[in-house]
């Protein structure tokens, strides 16, 4: 018997030549490979789906249902709050023929740039700087007390400020007698909630820098130390640039938190003469107190795409830094 006409014997009396087999064998890794990735891919997903779902339940979902609404003249009551009428873009073309929404968004920029990029940001910094290296009770003391203001319910911090800053028997006043009975959250409304936030969002900027700050590998301070570079120049040259990414990712949160802060209400409610009437504010109002709810809805969805822009602002020096 020849290789050629060898033949191997089969259960139930079936031959099968060699050929079948040398045949068969090469296909089964690929499909073993595809099995798996299959199998991968499904066992991905399944991870990923709940944190999906969450995000589509709450994010997505009210994003597009805002955006719906303010395409429309629903209101907080009456005919329109039963039967909305789809009115286009009509309600973004009165808000940017409004001088009062100009008004908010130039308080709100004034507001982020003072309280958070300048005040939280920069504080925060130092102080992580500061405190860094310094290990005694006095710190534990003050990163509580600093921690503090952060974790505060905001109707708890507002109260306190009301009471710091009030013109006839506020903390503030008593502490400066020369300045008579001034009524700060009237007379100077706008840097009174600025001061008030930097306040309240110093913490969460420290607590970022002192996380970067002990990621500075002591040899490059050590280095620049014996080199002779003064405590600013080692500031300068060694521990900015390395945490050149951790400085944007906080400015980004907290410019976008500031952005969209409601706590000013509880100071100064927007007064006065809409001297601290934020977006948020401005948006609550038109929304519940003159109950235009397509209205508010339509100043939401331009919020939105204003976050958005200054994410994709940072997004992009981030990445230019990484490149």
């Amino acid at each position: 018997m020849t290789g050629e006409q060898r033949e191997e014997q089969q259960p139930g009396g079936e031959t099968a030549t060699p050929s079948d087999g040398a045949a068969e064998s090469p296909e089964a890794p690929d499909e073993t490979v595809g099995g798996a990735t299959v199998l991968g891919r499904i066992t991905a997903s399944s991870f990923v789906a709940p944190a999906a779902g969450l995000m589509g339940v709450f994010l997505i979902f009210p994003a597009l249902w805002t955006l719906y609404l303010g395409l429309t003249d629903v209101r907080l009551t009456g005919v329109a709050a039963a039967d909305p009428q789809f009115v286009g873009i009509e309600n973004y073309l009165t808000a940017l023929s409004d001088s009062l929404f100009y008004n908010a968004l130039i308080v709100t920029l004034l507001f982020v740039l003072g309280s958070a990029v300048i005040g939280q940001t920069v504080l925060g910094f130092l102080l992580a700087w500061a405190l860094r290296g310094w290990q005694s009770p006095v710190r534990r003391g003050l990163e509580v007390l600093v921690i503090l203001a952060w974790i505060m319910p905001d109707s708890v911090v507002a109260f306190l400020w009301i009471a710091y800053l009030d013109g006839d028997s506020g903390t503030l006043n008593q502490l400066l007698p020369f300045v008579g009975e001034t009524e700060w959250l009237l007379e100077h409304a706008l840097p009174a909630i600025i001061v008030f936030n930097v306040w309240r969002g110093t913490a969460f900027a420290m607590l970022l820098f002192g996380a970067a700050l002990n990621a500075v590998p002591p040899s490059h301070l050590e280095t620049a130390r014996l080199a002779g570079a003064s405590a600013v120049q080692q500031l300068r040259d060694v521990v900015l640039p390395t945490i050149r990414g951790h400085i944007l990712t906080a400015l980004l949160l907290v410019s976008l938190w500031t952005f969209n802060l409601f706590t000013p209400y509880l100071l100064t409610q927007g007064g006065p003469n809409f001297e601290t009437e934020v977006l948020p504010i401005y948006v609550f109002r038109e929304a519940f107190s003159h109950g235009r709810l397509g209205y508010g809805a339509a100043i939401s969805a331009i919020m939105i795409l204003i976050n958005l822009v200054i994410a994709l602002f940072y997004i992009h020096v981030l990445r230019e830094r990484t490149s």
